[in-house]
């Protein structure tokens, strides 16, 4: 289990939403970090994921009652992910895409107005081209997602 430090590291190991910006290829709506509060490159990171009501997916999503989709949450983890990847000096350049999920749970529901803490750590690298990635996500220092993530370079 990764556990949330009380006090995070100085704002030198931050990253704003700009800087994500240039590491990830994602763009809206699906752009998921908004922030990383904490990274040790090639290692770990801990990011923000502000979740608002104006995000396209609660229109249907529910609109009764919104919540946040369980693969969207899963998504956000994969991207914090991405980020520890792209900061790798050894790894080659590319795209690095899902390549499978193992044990993941879903342990309370994430609705507007939350904010998603995302603590993902690099588990392994194979041959310069897999990875797995053990990420967890909490709201208000309570789980609500934990499991791993694979991914592989694409040619």
């Amino acid at each position: 289990m990764i556990v949330l430090e009380k006090k995070l590291s100085s704002e030198k190991n931050q990253l704003s939403s700009e800087h994500i910006l240039g590491l990830l290829p994602h763009r809206y709506p699906f752009a998921l970090v908004d922030k990383v509060l904490e990274h040790i490159p090639g290692q770990r990171a801990v990011a923000v994921k502000n979740v608002t009501i104006n995000e396209p997916q609660f229109q249907g999503h529910f609109p009764e009652r919104p919540l946040m989709p369980g693969v969207l949450i899963v998504e956000s983890m994969a991207q914090v992910g991405g980020i520890i990847v792209t900061q790798m000096p050894d790894l080659p350049k590319g795209l690095f895409v899902f390549a499978g999920i193992n044990n993941v749970k879903f342990r309370k529901p994430v609705v507007p107005g939350d904010r998603l803490i995302i603590s993902c750590e690099l588990l392994s690298i194979k041959r310069q081209r897999f990875g797995k990635v053990k990420g967890e996500a909490h709201v208000d220092g309570k789980l609500v997602c934990a499991g791993e993530l694979m991914f592989s370079l694409v040619d």
